[in-house]
């Protein structure tokens, strides 16, 4: 930082922004892991919930 170079005191500020440098927020993580759990579910129950879908909708139309 700018105000270290020239030797002006920290702030708290500065000190998280630099303690965070690099991690990954938990939230990014968080995403990840549920498009990856959908995608996985997806891969092996799609043909047996797009079955259940059309049987649905083929009782509701008659």
């Amino acid at each position: 930082m700018l105000a270290a170079a020239i030797g002006a005191p920290r702030t708290p500020a500065d000190a998280r922004r630099e303690s965070e440098r690099g991690d990954v927020p938990g939230w990014v993580l968080i995403t990840l892991m549920t498009a990856g759990l959908v995608t996985a579910l997806w891969k092996f129950a799609g043909p047996a919930l797009t079955g259940l879908f059309d049987t649905a909708i083929h009782s509701v139309s008659g």
